[in-house]
C-alpha cells in the first residue's frame, strides 16, 4: 500500500491532535483540504492564524475574548452581584447558549487534582478572592464538573469563601454525573441553573 506523501502525513498528524479526531478522520480531513479549492484553503489557514493571534483570555473573568475586558464583563445588563464559577472558557460558551444565566463568570482554569499535581494555587482562585473583596458579589454559583475533582474543588471553594458573606450555590443534579458542561444540552444546563442549591460546609472538623 502506497504511503501518503510527506506533506499529507504532516497535515494528517497535525489534524490528529484535535480532540475527537482519530487517525482515519484526520486522514479524510487532510485529503479533503489538499483537494479543496486553493482560495478556500488559504482562507482556512488565515482564519486559524487570526483566531490564534487575536483570541486571548479575559484579564478579569478568564473567558475567551478579542478585547479586554470581554463583552460579558462590560455588559451593563449583566448582574454583577452573581458570579458563575466554571473550570474552562468553553464552559462559559455552554452556559451562555442556555440563555438561563445573566450574571458574570469566573474561569478557574481547571480543577483541584492532587494526583495530577494541581493544587488551589495553580488555579485562578486568588483572582476570584480579589473580585469578592470588591464587595459587590452576593452569590457564587459553582458550575463545576460532577466528578471527584469537581466535587473536591467545589468543597474547597465553599469552605474558603463561606465566611465572606457570599451565598454559595451549586448547579442542580440535572447534569450527568462525571460529565462536563460541554456535553450537556442547553435545556439541561438551563434547568440545572434554575435548580441550583445552597452549599453547606461542615466547619466543625
Amino acid at each position: 500500500m502506497a504511503e501518503l506523501p510527506p506533506p499529507l502525513q504532516t497535515l494528517k498528524a497535525a489534524l490528529g491532535k484535535l480532540p475527537g479526531i482519530g487517525p482515519r478522520s484526520a486522514e479524510r480531513l487532510a485529503l479533503h483540504v489538499v483537494q479543496g479549492d486553493a482560495l478556500w484553503v488559504k482562507d482556512l489557514a488565515a482564519a486559524l492564524v487570526a483566531a490564534k493571534e487575536r483570541i486571548e483570555s479575559c484579564d478579569r473573568c478568564g473567558a475567551l475574548t478579542e478585547n479586554q475586558p470581554c463583552q460579558i464583563c462590560v455588559d451593563p445588563r449583566r448582574d454583577t452581584q452573581v458570579i458563575c464559577v466554571v473550570e474552562r472558557p468553553v464552559d462559559v460558551i455552554s452556559l451562555e447558549k442556555s440563555n438561563a444565566f445573566h450574571g458574570q463568570y469566573h474561569v478557574l482554569g481547571g480543577q483541584i487534582s492532587p494526583l495530577n499535581g494541581i493544587g488551589p494555587e495553580d488555579l485562578r482562585i486568588a483572582e476570584l478572592a480579589e473580585r469578592l473583596r470588591e464587595g459587590e458579589v452576593k452569590e457564587l454559583v459553582l458550575a463545576l464538573s460532577s466528578d471527584v475533582e469537581g466535587d473536591a474543588t467545589s468543597y474547597y471553594l465553599a469552605e474558603r469563601f463561606q465566611s465572606d458573606g457570599v451565598r454559595l450555590t451549586r448547579l442542580a443534579h440535572g447534569l450527568p454525573v462525571g460529565g462536563g458542561l460541554e456535553f450537556a444540552d442547553e435545556l439541561t444546563i438551563g434547568r440545572a441553573l434554575e435548580g441550583r442549591r445552597s452549599m453547606e460546609v461542615d466547619s466543625s472538623d
